[in-house]
């Protein structure tokens, strides 16, 4: 290129001569490309470097197994494999529905409940509730009746006024253009167009809708009668071994072998649940109405077999007899969970306990604590040795004396160091089998009632006349309203001594019957709950019944009350050792019964966790300013209360000059229950004798004459004697001496009788007169009211 050239034409030249080379150019035309590894390439594509492919691969594989994803694909290949089973369920579900709908019309129909209502009273010979029913068939077809009449009458009222009107506005529409027709006609004819167009649509769409739904609603009302869809869950759950619900439950009572539940289940029955199968606790519950002829107790006499039945132990099924006799209660326990222990007792380290509030005492069979009640109720706990009869005892006494303001009892009949820790807090101790402890037991029964009697007198004072001890009237440390927890650890040796056994058995059953509202509590441990050990009595009256693992159907309606057995709450299935500290308890909740797994706070050869809590129990105490009596002080004996059985037979007289004995006997027990409540004639008979009086016999009845009581009451004030046979003048006092002594060998000689009182007669106050300073705090008695025993 020159100088004088201009480069565009040097462009345009080249770019000339470059075409014409293209246009000249013949021959194939090979793709290729010179490469020069000294220039940079371009990158083909926007491939990832492979470790970034890695990661995204090494994210869905994780998804891919992660544990929703793998439910997701366990239940979507299950119910791949349960598509035909599923489709004939859902076709047998739809039959059954539209034939339950059509059994339910012909029974509306036909008025099937009300004829057979007839038939039932015609059956039972009663005429009236026959008449009844067949009255409102009739009147029931009158109203029927008169309703359909009335809605056809409608109907062809309706269709009388519509179809001439439509049919005029179809005609008018038809022949005369809406622009010529007056306004108001253009804008109906122009409103039915658009209800036509709807209801074209509409029509051919429910008719497709219609059918669906009927035959969802008929699958629904010929599902199966047992709620739930345990069909619907995937087979390889975690707990498939625990998994119960009510289709597992009916096909168990389906093979129990009981005659009429066969019946049922043969002519196409369904059980009833009125509580479905869900979980409680660590179990399942479920409430099933059984069929007429099944009661609860025939499943319960079954119970080993609906247990292998339902894959569980016997210890881990539990049904019982719900609040009817043809209810069937129904907890089954997960498997295994009851063999775990219940672990440590929440107060062991830290806490307080108001025995107002109860006690922990374990873990139910559904996991959760029992909180158990303490005052108002009275305890009778066995099982075979070594069961834990004395732990459980040992934890209620331990939530006791973490209240300050609880005194406690305890004797041990038997060389047993298991509440030897508890001395520092106990008012009263005895240990051993010899007499003394029989004794001074019996003695603390004795005191019991004495004290009772006080606690009912000063109840009697308060402002409203409070029918019991409450925690208010507790904290009031001069009233001595405080709460009195009494145990007694393997109390069939007290009342089976020869000669303070059936003093003690008397004391222990009134005790129970009354003490209760008064803040005294009794707690009784034995291992040997039979008739001969255990009175009758008390069985009935205590609240709270504790069986640990007993032998026999004895031994477990003495510990928990008759006819548990039979009822399914049973003792006998807890397995020696293997079920160690596990207990069935009635009275402790407000469920019929509870399989509790009790906490167990050690005392033993190298444990020892009681010790500090009495520790602390103690600090407690010091620091609400109380002080806990020493046990090692000689207790006071309270003389027993006196009854003038002369005069009382005097005053129950009513002025009547002859009084059958039978009459005379109900009259006393009412005039002082605590004293003649268990008389007999015999007893009435001796009582007289020994004032030279003695029924007779009247038109063939045992009488009580008015003249021979009021003779033996004259020669009584002649000669000067109290009732009790003391002089007159004389009133006995509480003794001084130790529990060991007898009343009678420490009765005072204090002043004379209370002017204006009947001799022999207590005072009004109802107490003996005495030392305030000589009286234990649980026994004090009011200084003023033994005052005004003595000066009157």
């Amino acid at each position: 290129m020159t100088p004088d050239q201009n480069p565009e034409d040097h462009d345009s030249t080249a770019l000339a001569h470059s075409s014409t080379r293209e246009v000249e150019h013949v021959g194939p035309v090979l793709d290729g490309e010179l490469i020069d590894d000294t220039l940079p390439q371009p990158r083909r594509g926007t491939a990832r470097p492979p470790v970034e492919r890695r990661r995204w691969i090494e994210v869905a594989s994780r998804v891919w197994r992660s544990g929703p994803m793998v439910r997701a694909r366990s239940v979507a290949a299950y119910r791949a494999r349960k598509v035909p089973a599923d489709v004939v369920r859902l076709v047998w579900f739809v039959l059954r529905g539209n034939w339950r709908w059509l059994v339910k019309f012909w029974s509306w129909a036909t008025y099937a409940d009300l004829r057979a209502d007839a038939r039932r009273a015609r059956l039972a010979g009663d005429a009236e509730a026959r008449r009844a029913a067949q009255e409102l068939i009739r009147s029931d077809a009158t109203a029927r009746w008169a309703k359909l009449g009335i809605a056809l009458r409608r109907m062809v009222i309706t269709v009388r006024v519509a179809a001439p009107v439509a049919a005029l506005l179809w005609l008018v529409d038809s022949v005369m253009d809406r622009a010529d027709m007056w306004p108001w006609l253009a804008d109906v004819c122009t409103g039915l167009d658009a209800v036509w167009s709807v209801a074209t649509v509409l029509v051919p769409l429910l008719l497709v809708v219609l059918p669906v739904a009927w035959a969802v609603a008929a699958a629904f009302e010929g599902r199966d009668r047992t709620p739930g869809a345990g069909w619907l869950v995937r087979p390889d759950r975690d707990d498939a071994d625990s998994w119960i619900d009510e289709r597992m439950i009916s096909k168990a009572l389906a093979h129990l072998g009981i005659t009429p539940l066969d019946k049922f289940y043969r002519d196409g029955g369904e059980l009833m649940y009125t509580v479905a199968a869900r979980k409680d606790g660590d179990g399942t519950f479920a409430q099933v109405r059984l069929p007429m002829g099944v009661t609860a107790d025939m499943v319960a006499a079954r119970r080993s077999k609906l247990a292998a039945n339902l894959g569980r132990a016997s210890l881990e099924t539990w049904p019982t007899k719900g609040d009817e006799d043809g209810i069937l209660d129904l907890w089954i326990a997960d498997k295994g969970v009851l063999r775990g222990g219940a672990g440590a007792w929440p107060l062991v380290h830290e806490g307080q306990v108001d025995v107002f509030d109860g006690v922990p005492f374990g873990l139910s069979q559904r996991g959760l604590v029992i909180n158990a009640p303490l005052l108002g109720v009275n305890w009778l706990i066995g099982g075979r040795p070594g069961q834990g009869k004395s732990a459980a005892l040992r934890t209620l006494m331990l939530g006791a004396a973490l209240d300050p303001t609880a005194e406690l009892w305890m004797f041990v009949m038997g060389e047993s160091p298991d509440f030897d820790p508890f001395t520092p807090r106990l008012s009263r101790y005895r240990m051993g089998m010899d007499d003394h402890v029989a004794e001074a037991a019996t003695q603390a029964l004795a005191d019991l009632l004495t004290e009772m009697e006080r606690r009912g007198k000063v109840l009697g004072e308060q402002p409203g006349r409070p029918p019991k001890v409450s925690r208010k009237l507790a904290d009031k440390r001069g009233l001595g309203l405080h709460p009195l927890v009494v145990g007694i650890d393997e109390c069939h040796e007290l009342f089976q001594h020869p000669k303070f056994g059936k003093k003690a058995a008397e004391l222990a059953v009134r005790l129970i019957k009354r003490g209760r509202k008064y803040g005294i509590v009794l707690l009784l441990a034995t291992q040997s709950p039979t008739k001969d050990s255990i009175p009758r009595e008390i069985t009935r009256n205590v609240a709270c019944g504790v069986a640990f693992s007993v032998a026999d159907q004895v031994a477990n309606d003495g510990l928990l009350g008759s006819g548990k057995y039979a009822a399914g709450i049973r003792a006998t299935e807890l397995r020696i050792n293997t079920d160690r500290g596990t207990c069935v308890a009635v009275g402790i909740t407000d469920e019929t019964f509870e399989l509790v797994r009790g906490f167990y706070v050690p005392f033993e050869d190298g444990a020892d966790d009681v010790t500090p809590v009495i520790a602390r129990a103690v600090a407690l105490i010091e620091v609400a300013g109380r002080a806990v009596e020493s046990s090692a002080r000689p207790e006071i004996e309270a003389a027993p209360v006196v009854a003038d059985h002369l005069a009382d037979i005097d005053a129950v007289m009513d002025g009547e000059r002859r009084v059958r004995t039978q009459v005379v006997l109900t009259r006393l027990a009412r005039h002082d229950p605590g004293e003649y409540e268990g008389w007999t004639f015999r007893d009435l008979t001796a009582a007289l004798a020994g004032f030279g009086v003695s029924p007779v016999k009247s038109d063939g009845n045992k009488v009580v004459r008015a003249e021979d009581v009021a003779a033996a009451l004259a020669e009584r004030d002649r000669d000067g004697r109290e009732p009790d046979g003391d002089p007159a003048g004389r009133q006995g006092v509480i003794p001084t001496g130790s529990l060991n002594q007898s009343p009678g060998s420490d009765q005072g000689k204090s002043g004379s009788g209370t002017p204006g009182t009947p001799a022999g007669r207590i005072p009004e106050s109802g107490r003996k007169p005495s030392a305030a300073r000589d009286v234990p705090e649980s026994l004090q008695r009011d200084e003023d009211n033994g005052r005004r025993g003595r000066d009157g």
